[in-house]
């Protein structure tokens, strides 16, 4: 399955605008689009940083839709104050312990590595890292996006509160240590958000 995230980096006052833009005029529109599997969107309130992600079916099926989801997109930059950014990735791992509930909130942690490298990446990721996120207070889900051209990746933990993305800070840092020591790759970015929607549909992939 596949994935399209577009980052705007919008004005702080006008994130709960956004936020209710994407859920009642985005998301109906995206979701009936042939191979859709899911919206979902992270905000920090802070900053203004909001990015949108869609799911598919294929790399076809997200393909094909780029061009009906451009006016959508600029649409809704526009609405939050900002630019908007396009990443497109292959989802290779996610993995739900349960729902997010309201007050959720999201740790996305990006990287870069030698393309060559991504299989054992994953690898790592799946067998190594995972069974200790999943033992982290308050945790929700994870989901670990690749670009496998660029040796990009992307690793999203959802916790149910950020009390307990708080507390888990420290034992978070240590796993990505790991996970470099590891494999070589490089921590690029690191950002913390509330979980503005949780729509992403896709199934278990592990």
């Amino acid at each position: 399955m596949h994935a399209r995230s577009t980052t705007v980096m919008g004005r702080p006052g006008m994130i709960e605008t956004g936020i209710a833009h994407v859920q009642d005029v985005v998301m109906p529109q995206v979701r009936a689009m042939d191979g859709c599997v899911g919206l979902s969107m992270v905000a920090d309130r802070i900053s203004g940083r909001c990015i949108v992600t869609t799911a598919w079916r294929d790399e076809a099926a997200m393909r094909a839709t780029a061009e009906s989801v451009a006016p959508l997109r600029q649409q809704a930059a526009d609405l939050l104050g900002g630019e908007a950014t396009v990443d497109e990735w292959e989802i290779a791992y996610l993995h739900r312990d349960h729902r997010v509930a309201d007050g959720c909130c999201a740790r996305v942690t990006w990287s870069e590595s030698d393309p060559a490298k991504v299989d054992s990446i994953i690898e790592a990721f799946r067998m190594g890292i995972m069974p200790k996120v999943e033992q982290l207070e308050g945790f929700c889900s994870a989901s670990l996006f690749v670009d496998r051209a660029a040796g990009r990746s992307c690793v999203t933990a959802t916790y149910d509160s950020p009390e307990a993305m708080m507390a888990n800070r420290n034992a978070a840092m240590g796993l990505r240590a790991d996970l470099v020591q590891e494999t070589g790759m490089r921590i690029t970015e690191i950002g913390e958000f509330s979980l503005a929607i949780a729509h992403l549909d896709v199934p278990e992939l592990v």
